[in-house]
C-alpha cells in the first residue's frame, strides 16, 4: 500500500537535522534546533540512531566525536549513558524519539530518517524500525519516514503500513560510499525498490536531480524532495526539479 506524502510537506522548507547552529548553542537533532525551526515555521528533518539497549535515539552519525564531548560508536552506548552525553554546543543529553515526538507534537510536518543499521544497505534491519513504528502510532501530527536502505524501508512498510514513506536516494558515487558494492550502489542509484516497498516519495541529493530516474519518478507522480542546499542559489536551481527542500546553514526567505 502506497501512502502519499501529506502537502504540509511540499509548503514549507525542511530544516535539515533542525535548525541547528552550533555557535548559538543549537545541536543538530537537539531541542533547542527544534524549537528554532519551529518558531521560524520550517518542517524539521531529523535522523534516527539505536541505542545499545535498543532505544530509537535522535542523532545523526554513527559515532559520538564530531558532535560531543564523547568518543566511540554510537550503538555501544546505552540510553542512560547518551543522556549524560555533552554536545560541543553545551547541550547535555542525546533526545529520544519519543522526547521528541512530544516536543514537536504536530507544530510542523516531521520527516523522520532512520540512518541504515545494517553497514552495507543490506537486509539486517527490524528492530529499530519496529521500536519507531510503535512510537508513531500515536502520534497525530504530519510525519514521514524513510532511509537511504530500501530494506528499511521495506520492514516500516510492514510495522506501520499508514505511516508515508520514502527513499533517500543519490548518485552514489564510488568515492563517497566505498563499503558498498558496485552492484549495490548500481541497483541503489536505480532506485529500483521505489515500487517494492510502497514509497510516495524521494528525497534525493540536489546535486543529482537531472537524473533521467528522478523525472521517471515525477512522471508516475513520486513527490520529489531534496537534500542539503545551503544557499538561495542552491535553492533556485534545485526548484526547477524538487518540489520542496532540506536545508542548513542558511536561513530560507
Amino acid at each position: 500500500m502506497r501512502v502519499s506524502l501529506p502537502d504540509a510537506f511540499l509548503k514549507s522548507p525542511i530544516a535539515h537535522r533542525a535548525l541547528h547552529d552550533e555557535g548559538q548553542g543549537r545541536a543538530e537533532n537537539n531541542f533547542a534546533a527544534i524549537e528554532a525551526a519551529i518558531a521560524g515555521g520550517f518542517g524539521i528533518e531529523i535522523d534516527i540512531q539505536q541505542s545499545k539497549d535498543g532505544q530509537a535515539m535522535v542523532f545523526h552519525d554513527y559515532h559520538l566525536d564530531r558532535l560531543t564531548e564523547a568518543t566511540g560508536p554510537f550503538a555501544q552506548h546505552t540510553e542512560a549513558e547518551l543522556s549524560q552525553v555533552r554536545f560541543r554546543s553545551g547541550e547535555i543529553g542525546v533526545p529520544t524519539l519519543a522526547a521528541v515526538l512530544d516536543r514537536v507534537a504536530g507544530r510542523v510536518p516531521l520527516l523522520i530518517e532512520i540512518k541504515d543499521q545494517d553497514g552495507v544497505m543490506g537486509p539486517n534491519v527490524g528492530p529499530l524500525e519496529r521500536k519507531v513504528a510503535r512510537l508513531l502510532q500515536s502520534y497525530a501530527g504530519a510525519v514521514a519516514v524513510m532511509s537511504f536502505n530500501p530494506h528499511a524501508v521495506a520492514a516500516l512498510a510492514e510495522a506501520a503500513p499508514n505511516i508515508p514513506r520514502g527513499l533517500t536516494t543519490c548518485g552514489y558515487p564510488p568515492q563517497d560510499w566505498p563499503l558498498l558494492k558496485e552492484e549495490t550502489r548500481a541497483a541503489l542509484r536505480e532506485i529500483s525498490d521505489y515500487d517494492r516497498v510502497g514509497a510516495s516519495f524521494v528525497s534525493h541529493q540536489w546535486t543529482n536531480l537531472a537524473s533521467p530516474r528522478i523525472q521517471d519518478l515525477k512522471e508516475v507522480g513520486a513527490h520529489i524532495l531534496c537534500w542539503t542546499i545551503r544557499s538561495a542559489s542552491e535553492a533556485a536551481d534545485a526548484a526547477r526539479y524538487a518540489e520542496n527542500i532540506t536545508f542548513e546553514g542558511y536561513v530560507p526567505a
